[in-house]
């Protein structure tokens, strides 16, 4: 059974939500968690955090504010993302086509 990675975070007031991580990306020499709510109903909503690292080399994630930033991130995802289903949709398709032309 394949079990993805979860993390806990807390927010200002210390409150915790667990993530399931969906994966990491790199875009532009920085490299962005990708974070799926484990416990929200939505499960269309994942949030994009940077991995940053401490003058200790400890890596904390900070969430994306910038608007910029964020689109960047979430295009080289969806590219990636993209590029793990065309495969397998590209040969469901041209068996489609093959019957069609027969």
């Amino acid at each position: 059974m394949d079990e993805r990675e979860t993390i806990t975070l807390y927010d200002d007031e210390g409150n915790e939500t667990e993530f399931e991580v969906l994966g990491v990306v790199n875009v532009e020499d920085n490299d962005y968690a990708i974070l799926l709510p484990v416990d929200e109903e939505d499960e269309e909503t994942a949030y994009i955090f940077r991995i940053d690292t401490d003058e200790d080399g400890e890596e904390f994630l900070t969430e994306v504010e910038d608007e910029e930033e964020f689109e960047k991130v979430r295009e080289a995802w969806e590219s990636l993302q993209e590029e793990d289903f065309d495969f397998e949709d590209e040969d469901f398709e041209d068996e489609d086509f093959e019957d069609e032309d027969e």
